[in-house]
């Protein structure tokens, strides 16, 4: 089996050290695996040969296979077991001085043209690269847990790595059996960068007492298809990985406001609510299963007053034919009659903005989403304001519960849930290929593999309209007065001439 690296070291047998040596291994590989602490290694070789078992026994390796992956993954002593290796990746601590400090020692040791890589996900490549001799030589590679199923690899370059390890790095990713992603040396990369929009966002709404943890989480699954909602998905990684990460991208920004890290984060990893692996997060676990609070049935309602919908209405014929269909009596006045419920559906405003500028009782007022056409989702998000009465909240959940779609009912807030969440998504993945991080094609590669989105990021602002996604973005700002909403120049430019979000520039 022909590989591009012949001999591969291995520095590390955490979880990400076992599982690129796993890989190398099974791609063709001879791999030097080394870890300062023998009882480690020892531990990581049995468990990589564990590995191979389950697999031969899920028929995804036959035998001959796993034995020739056994006696390729060589255990190495010392660090001078690797002289021979064209590459070695590091996968160590997650510290600046000890990853320069083995990259010095192994720059003595190796050959002129062996490649040093670096699995690092929050330390810069250029700073880790800058104690070597040769920095052109090192790069980051950056896998992603677990390495065997995540088949993602970010290939980062420092601002003096060779382009043309880059390339061979990338080869051998593909080889692997990953895809590769290419990225310029920046906070983040293109994954944990990505990944800001969706969980900060989220605790914003939070922390204003839009909705609880478990409703937000209902909203995002249900509404945009995510497979599991922000909170569920910071129980699964654990305060004590993702809050650091949320701190250190915002730090190493200087302060961006689209990045800024929320106190609920860090009040709760303060109080030990780490998430599944102690039993209690933004939900307790039982058994390992959530223990997720029921949702509140529709009410019951006598009556149900007539409708009458805000002439500037997103989706407003959709809406029409909506409520026609639920069975609602509608008024196609210029204004609302003294009874009616008063329906609006907002783009980033807040309701009780829309009923002063529209000059509507807030008291009979209520928001509905419509960012996301109705046909396309599986639950229906409404919005009251501090003034709305109480019957006519429950006449509204009761009305858009008729057919037996889920119905949400949140405070007030711009922009709703999803229309915040898929803004700041969209509106960072722009900033990401406006910075020339990466290309659009990566970082919707990246992030639908690395986080599982339902679709990439700038798809996504395509879906709903880049129009709509700036809109939102503009009106958000206004309410909040926050530069966090700030529109990408990427996402600004594409938005105003109705131009796809992945489109590159000639």
């Amino acid at each position: 089996m022909h590989t591009p690296y012949d001999i591969v070291g291995v520095v590390g047998t955490g979880a990400m050290g076992r599982g690129i040596a796993q890989i190398a291994a099974q791609s063709g590989s001879r791999v030097r695996l080394f870890d300062t602490q023998a009882a480690a290694l020892d531990r990581a070789v049995k468990d990589i040969g564990a590995q191979w078992d389950r697999l031969v026994d899920k028929g995804r390796l036959d035998a001959a296979q796993a034995q020739a992956a056994r006696e390729r993954l060589l255990p190495a002593t010392t660090l001078q077991d690797l002289r021979d290796c064209g590459l070695v990746v590091e996968a160590i601590v997650e510290r600046l001085d000890a990853k320069q400090s083995l990259f010095r020692d192994l720059e003595a040791i190796v050959g002129p043209d062996a490649v040093l890589a670096t699995n690092t996900s929050s330390l810069s490549v250029t700073a880790i690269a800058a104690s070597l001799q040769r920095p052109q030589r090192c790069a980051g590679y950056h896998f992603f847990n677990p390495v065997p199923l995540m088949k993602v690899v970010e290939v980062v370059s420092g601002v003096r790595t060779d382009a043309a390890v880059c390339d061979a790095l990338a080869a051998y990713a593909r080889h692997m059996g990953h895809t590769p992603v290419q990225a310029q040396d920046t906070p983040g990369f293109i994954v944990n960068h990505a990944g800001r929009g969706y969980g900060t966002e989220a605790l914003r709404i939070v922390g204003e007492g839009v909705a609880d943890f478990a409703t937000i989480d209902r909203i995002l699954r249900d509404q945009v298809g995510f497979k599991l909602g922000p909170f569920e998905l910071l129980d699964l990684t654990a305060l004590d990985v993702s809050h650091p990460v949320m701190e250190s991208i915002y730090r190493q920004y200087y302060d961006e406001a689209r990045y800024r890290p929320s106190v609920i984060t860090a009040q709760r990893l303060a109080g030990g609510l780490l998430g599944r692996k102690t039993g209690e997060g933004f939900y307790r676990y039982v058994d390992g299963k959530a223990q997720v609070p029921t949702e509140p049935a529709a009410p019951q309602v006598d009556e149900i007053p007539p409708v009458w919908v805000s002439t500037r209405a997103a989706r407003r014929a959709e809406l029409y034919q909506l409520l026609k269909d639920l069975g609602a009596k509608i008024e196609t006045g210029q204004s609302p009659s003294p009874s009616a419920l008063t329906l609006v559906a907002p783009l980033g405003f807040d309701i009780t903005t829309v009923a002063v500028v529209e000059r509507l009782d807030p008291a009979r007022t209520i928001g509905i989403d419509m960012l996301v056409e109705d046909a396309a989702t599986k639950r229906r998000v409404l919005a009251t304001n501090p003034a709305t009465r109480t019957d006519m909240r429950d006449a509204a959940h009761a009305l858009f519960a008729r057919d037996g779609k889920a119905v949400s009912v949140i405070r007030d807030s711009a922009g709703f849930v999803t229309q915040r969440v898929v803004a700041a998504i969209v509106n960072i993945a722009s900033d990401i290929c406006q910075q020339r991080i990466c290309t659009p094609k990566d970082l919707e590669t990246a992030v639908t593999l690395g986080l599982g989105y339902p679709m990439g990021p700038l798809a996504m602002g395509n879906r709903w309209g880049p129009a709509n996604v700036l809109e939102v973005l503009f009106n958000m700002q206004t309410v909040y007065g926050d530069q966090r909403y700030r529109p990408s120049p990427w996402l600004r430019r594409r938005g105003a001439i109705g131009l796809s979000l992945l489109q590159e520039e000639a």
